[in-house]
């Protein structure tokens, strides 16, 4: 099979959105009238970013999950996508998979494959992903003010515990190894919160490599510190209910373990009622964690008031 056959055999379908989708040099798509583009792209890399074990449907999904959440993050609508993808060899079996995954999660958000490319090499994925947003209404990670409450979506820490069971640095139920496992590999982006958040949130950034981390991000922007209750953050990790989660493992997962595809964001003390209806009405449970600080340091509080010394790392492709 060759190349342009494999493009039209799994991945090229009729334009929908695309004034001009795959088939010619270039894609053509018009934004609608009054907003403004919303670009990201990441790459995935077999050996650094998934195994070589992983189901394709599910890394085709997740392929596509990790950009529409940088689509979340600024609140921007998902509407089309590039994909270039490199195969040491095609695989009809694989390929099938791949595309099944990376096609219902895209038809899930209303987001079009309208090009990309393909060759032969180690396996590797990149997606470029667009969206819009209405003119001025993305919710960018400098806005923070001091005295603004502080939030995460979802739960974070469950693919790091996956992670560390297929390092066998630990040992899992294999319920809950396999509820991590498909945090891991199923990441779900948070499209509809954060949409929804625009007015709202004043800063918002998705959480990949680690809570601490991205975290880091809004607050070096926004030139602003903040407190998080340690208190607060136990239940955040989906698993430790179902086992005897050691406190300081549930600490490192929770606050720099990464890979979670959850969002981060801050908001006025006045809007939590609004920010706890928007959670009801999108279906994504969110969590008060914290709140925004002059200090420019971010400190992990104790109940007794008393500071939690910042040991965790979050992630880093090149540390």
């Amino acid at each position: 099979m060759g190349e342009f056959e494999l493009i039209d055999r799994f991945f090229k379908r009729a334009a929908r959105q695309a004034d001009v989708g795959i088939g010619d040099d270039c894609a053509i798509w018009t934004p609608s009238p009054g907003h403004q583009l919303a670009l990201s792209a990441d790459m995935l890399v077999e050996g650094r970013h998934f195994l070589s074990t992983v189901n394709p449907r599910d890394l085709g999904h997740k392929a596509l999950a990790v950009n529409l959440s940088d689509l979340a993050a600024c609140a921007a609508t998902p509407r089309a996508f590039l994909l270039s993808l490199s195969l040491p060899r095609v695989d009809e079996h694989w390929l099938s998979g791949f595309s099944e995954g990376l096609f219902t999660l895209a038809d899930a958000h209303g987001c079009e494959l309208i090009g990309g490319d393909t060759t032969q090499g180690p396996l590797n994925v990149s997606i470029t992903v667009m969206g819009e947003v209405p003119a001025h209404q993305a919710i960018m990670r400098s806005g923070a003010q001091v005295g603004d409450d502080l939030y995460v979506s979802g739960h974070l820490g469950d693919a790091r515990l996956a992670l560390e069971s297929f390092r066998n640095t630990l040992s899992l139920p294999q319920t809950v190894f396999e509820l991590a496992r498909s945090r891991m590999e199923r990441p779900e982006p948070r499209t509809a919160l954060g949409v929804s958040l625009r007015g709202v949130a004043t800063s918002m950034a998705d959480i990949s490599d680690g809570l601490l981390g991205d975290l880091g991000h809004i607050l070096k922007a926004s030139r602003v510190g903040a407190n998080i209750e340690i208190s607060l953050i136990h239940h955040l990790m989906l698993t430790s209910g179902a086992w005897s989660c050691p406190q300081e493992l549930l600490q490192r997962c929770v606050l720099a373990g990464g890979d979670d595809y959850e969002l981060v964001f801050t908001c006025h003390p006045t809007r939590r009622q609004h920010v706890e209806s928007l959670s009801v009405a999108c279906g994504t449970p969110v969590t008060r964690i914290g709140r925004i600080t002059a200090d420019p340091r971010l400190l992990l509080l104790n109940e007794d008031g008393s500071v939690l010394p910042n040991s965790f790392s979050s992630f880093d492709h090149f540390a």
